[in-house]
């Protein structure tokens, strides 16, 4: 099953200055012209950071002569001969080193046997796993060529603030890079429903 995974970036605070920062954050909108200002300045500073990522894992699949027969297929469960398979998944990450350490999230590469990075610029990098974590849905990845990449700098989290406006880089059905946006709906939210 293919993934569709957006994945939020907090960039506000990343990429303008301190003092426009300050600014941005006391001003309110206060027309028309000034609630349709283009992100478009930010999303080309932003965008070589934000790369695409396509993985493959190789799963035991249980294979039945039966398995379009709902009683033979019942009835022989248990005995069915196993093959391997490739499955494919996609999704979306942000690099935050200049030597390519990138986070992204653990269904996107869980048990991946091949990660491919793909830059906005058609650039593929091979990619390993370094840290992962079900539990928090995350994984830290490092590109595996020794060149320098362009990166974003995390924020501190307490710059965060319901109602502040998010950016959300996307690879949506494999169509490559995407973009929404929208404002911090919740924050300090320690478990998350996860939705099969």
């Amino acid at each position: 099953m293919r993934h569709i995974i957006a994945f939020f970036l907090f960039l506000m605070p990343a990429v303008l200055p301190l003092s426009a920062q300050e600014s941005a954050q006391q001003k309110i909108p206060q027309n028309r012209a000034e609630i349709t200002l283009s992100f478009a300045p930010l999303v080309k500073k932003t965008a070589p950071a934000v790369v695409n990522i396509y993985a493959k894992r190789v799963v035991e699949t249980a294979v039945s002569p039966f398995a379009a027969d709902p009683f033979f297929r019942d009835f022989f469960r248990g005995f069915e001969s196993t093959r391997p398979e490739v499955q494919n998944s996609l999704g979306s990450g942000v690099i935050l080193t200049s030597d390519g350490i990138i986070v992204s999230n653990f269904h996107v590469v869980a048990q991946a046997t091949d990660i491919r990075v793909v830059s906005n610029d058609g650039r593929e990098y091979d990619a390993a796993i370094l840290l992962s974590d079900e539990e928090s849905e995350l994984a830290i990845l490092k590109i595996t060529s020794y060149l320098e990449f362009r990166f974003l700098k995390l924020s501190e989290s307490e710059s965060l603030a319901l109602g502040k406006l998010v950016l959300a880089f996307c690879n949506s059905l494999g169509v490559g890079q995407t973009l929404s946006n929208g404002i911090v709906s919740g924050i300090g939210r320690s478990a998350v429903a996860r939705v099969a």
